[in-house]
């Protein structure tokens, strides 16, 4: 079943809707081409990416040297002048260190902005079928207000004929009337669905799409074993936390390499110096040291060792609950499938046959209104749940899909 709708300019007279059809050919958007125009075009996914290159900055800023100082002294103490420098020396592989974090640091924006393009994949396949669904419930919305219509006329025809009272006739009018209403509201719905799928597409409000993919597409077969082994090595959050604690790791490495104390060299030259044993110029120098006799990144040392057991017992939690919730998300979607199959295959060609000899019989004269307008709505129903069926189907593939971490069609 393909529900694309194409909603023709009498039929939107007849229901009375308000706004001229755009003369505007939609555009064919697929699936496919959806999530492609969200990973290139996304605002969000843009200003994450843009992240990067500000942790990209900080692998340069680690791998910064530190700048001399110079100093210029007169006084009137002897030598009355003095110019010199200082220069500070990182002893041990501070640097290497600081270069290492930051790398890891970059990886750990480079994971975070994975995690969002997954949430952005299972949100843009959500809104595209939502929309899918709302086409499709504005196509049973219209057929509903198309039989309400074609009631009346049968009603007023055996009420010429004298066959039924004038009861109702206007009880098929509002019954055509409500269905009428209901279809606005589903056209309004419509394009909400539109709008929030080009908000996640960055594409203007205005822009309307034909979409290709069905609502009903069939989806790929799944294994629950390859799943699972397919989400420890892809899940965005597991790989998140594994990268936070390389990060610490080599956080910790870089504390440690601290506690060494750098060296600072001091040169330079001391001028106008008289009298007995004085000299015009001279050179001085000394060396200086900090001493680790208090401080030694003690505590900073112990607090990246707990966060570090934290990660680790943090990452084979989050394991465990991923095995869950695959094989969570894997069932539900099971179900849903079969579900599906159940209104496609049953119940709604059962419903539809019986509103169809319910209307036969009261045209005959052998059935009463109420018994039509029982079976139309029974119809509406079936077809309400069926489609809501199917938009579940595709939700909890988009969530299976969002937890394994990898695309699955």
């Amino acid at each position: 079943m393909n529900w694309r709708l194409t909603i023709l300019v009498p039929v939107l007279i007849a229901l009375g809707t308000p706004k001229v059809a755009s003369a505007q050919q939609p555009s064919i958007l697929t699936l496919a081409g959806a999530l492609n125009r969200a990973e290139n075009q996304n605002l969000d996914l843009q200003a994450a990416r843009a992240q990067g290159a500000v942790a990209l900055a900080g692998v340069r800023i680690a791998g910064q040297r530190p700048n001399p100082t110079a100093f210029f002294s007169a006084a009137r103490d002897t030598p009355h002048e003095s110019l010199f420098f200082d220069q500070p020396f990182e002893t041990g592989d501070k640097r290497g260190k600081r270069i290492a974090v930051a790398k890891q640091e970059t990886a750990l924006t480079e994971s975070s902005i994975t995690v969002l393009a997954h949430q952005l994949r299972r949100e843009v396949r959500v809104a595209y079928f939502t929309l899918g669904f709302a086409r499709g419930v504005t196509a049973r919305k219209i057929e509903a207000a198309q039989l309400a219509s074609r009631l009346k006329e049968i009603a007023e025809a055996r009420f010429e004929s004298g066959d039924i009272p004038q009861l109702e006739v206007t009880q098929a009018a509002l019954e055509l009337s409500r269905s009428k209403a209901d279809a606005q509201a589903a056209k309004r719905e419509e394009e909400i669905a539109l709008s929030q799928l080009n908000v996640l597409l960055n594409e203007p409000m205005s822009t309307s799409w034909d979409l290709a993919t069905g609502l009903d597409g069939s989806l790929p077969t799944l294994n629950l074993e390859s799943l699972l082994a397919k989400a420890t090595d892809s899940n965005p959050e597991i790989a998140q936390l594994l990268q936070e604690t390389r990060t610490e790791e080599s956080r910790t490495g870089l504390l440690r390499a601290e506690r060494i104390p750098n060296l600072g060299i001091e040169f330079g030259v001391d001028f106008n110096s008289p009298g007995p044993g004085g000299f015009h110029e001279g050179a001085r120098g000394q060396l200086s040291m900090e001493l680790p006799i208090f401080t030694r990144n003690q505590g900073e040392i112990a607090q990246s060792t707990a966060k570090l057991r934290a990660l680790e017992l943090e990452t084979a939690a989050k394991r465990r609950a991923i095995v869950g919730q695959v094989a969570g998300a894997y069932y539900q979607l099971s179900s849903r499938e079969a579900e599906v199959n159940l209104y496609k295959q049953s119940l709604v060609p059962a419903s539809k046959q019986l509103e169809e000899l319910a209307e036969e019989s009261y045209k005959a004269g052998k059935a009463n209104i109420l018994t039509v307008l029982g079976a139309q709505r029974d119809v509406q129903q079936v077809e309400s749940e069926y489609l809501n069926s199917l938009l579940a189907m595709q939700t909890s593939f988009a969530e299976l899909e969002e937890t394994i971490g990898a695309p699955l069609d």
